[in-house]
């Protein structure tokens, strides 16, 4: 991986908002697929999705006035949730 990626998530501020996850095994599917699967448990996020962390990262990121102004969601789902509760934290109106 490039490092100037590498510096970017370890820069992003998603852990102000996301809690860590854990990683589960899937005995299940490691069986029907003959390999080791795990599955990465972002369920259990505040909103039940990773997309916290994008939505956190972007709006903590907006300027004073680009945060007066609010932010728009144009979706009903686990975007809007993570956008919602983003928000909320950071004190910025959202639609």
């Amino acid at each position: 991986m490039p490092e100037a990626t590498v510096k970017k998530i370890l820069q992003a501020r998603v852990y102000e908002a996301a809690i860590e996850t854990p990683i589960s095994p899937a005995p299940f599917l490691s069986r029907r697929f003959n390999n080791q699967i795990l599955i990465k448990r972002e369920d259990l996020q505040p909103v039940y999705s990773f997309k916290i962390r994008g939505a956190y990262n972007k709006m903590a990121q907006l300027s004073e006035e680009q945060k007066a102004r609010g932010v728009i969601a144009a979706s009903a789902g686990n975007h809007a949730q993570g956008l919602a509760m983003a928000a909320k934290q950071l004190g910025v109106k959202a639609v």
